[in-house]
């Protein structure tokens, strides 16, 4: 297959854009290390993260507990950003001691490798440090660590996920927890390349507690179930390492996306001329 428009989880905003490009304020006494799984980046990857965060002997304790930003940055433009509270409250933090996160992140799909200006990478900005989750303005930002990347296209082979049958159109909300998604019939498939290795499998989406008690879910590649489960927290992120033996010997397989039970909206909201069979919203299939 060749290369199609890739999904991307671009969590963007306006404001974001303005003050990303303005010089935060330092801390003082405090270093950060940035580690990725694999030496080479490139955009449409999930690869592991761990941030360590050094304080020195001149740490002035930080008085107060604060979050953990992670922006990438693409020219003045917000990538993702992966914002996080840390284990041991910031105002716990002593001089002399290490403190480490390993968090998981996705680099969507920004690259055009036909842009006629485009010289085989792009370069992002990773910017980390403190920020206080009740102040609204970004004043109380203080960064610790900014640092260039440098972002290659996907390996030639990396597999091409196809949206093939029982699927909807994408529909995004920015107030919803998964931002964008696609809502499944009762049976959803994808043809997808096979790359005759083993590979990670991501899905991330969820269930309608509200109208569908006890929904079960069920993944499968080709005619072989990887996965039934009813998700009780309504959103969920699974993860499977799959074989290459599992992938069969052809050129493709299909990756089965179901539900036990679908609903319509018209037969359940009152006003709703919404026909559709609806099963679960995906908002991320990652097969690489």
């Amino acid at each position: 297959m060749k290369r199609n428009v890739r999904w991307a989880l671009l969590l963007f905003a306006a404001g974001w854009a303005l003050t990303g490009c303005q010089k935060k304020a330092l801390v003082k006494g405090v270093e950060c290390d940035v580690k990725f799984a694999e030496a080479t980046l490139s955009d449409s990857l999930i690869t592991d993260v761990t941030y360590t965060l050094k304080t020195g002997n001149d740490f002035q304790p930080l008085g107060s507990d604060f979050n953990i930003f992670v922006h990438f940055w693409h020219n003045t433009n917000s990538l993702l950003q992966d914002d996080f509270i840390p284990d041991v409250p910031t105002s716990k933090w002593e001089k002399g001691k290490e403190y480490t996160f390993k968090r998981r992140v996705y680099i969507p799909a920004f690259i055009d490798e036909f842009d006629p200006q485009f010289k085989g990478e792009e370069t992002l900005r990773l910017s980390v440090g403190f920020f206080n989750p009740y102040d609204r303005t970004g004043n109380s930002e203080r960064e610790v660590l900014s640092k260039k990347l440098k972002v290659v296209p996907p390996p030639i082979g990396t597999p091409e996920v196809i949206y093939e049958s029982g699927w909807y159109d994408e529909e995004a909300n920015p107030d919803s927890p998964l931002k964008k998604w696609r809502w499944t019939a009762r049976e959803a498939k994808c043809v997808v390349d096979n790359p005759r290795r083993d590979a990670l499998l991501v899905i991330k989406g969820g269930v309608s507690l509200d109208v569908v008690k006890d929904q079960k879910v069920i993944f499968k590649i080709n005619d072989t179930v990887i996965d039934e489960f009813t998700e009780p927290n309504g959103l969920f992120e699974k993860t499977y390492a799959v074989k290459k033996a599992q992938l069969g010997d052809k050129d493709e397989f299909t990756l089965t996306i179901a539900v036990d039970r679908a609903w319509v909206p018209a037969k359940i909201t009152p006003g709703s001329k919404d026909e559709r069979e609806l099963g679960l919203q995906i908002s991320f299939i990652y097969f690489r």
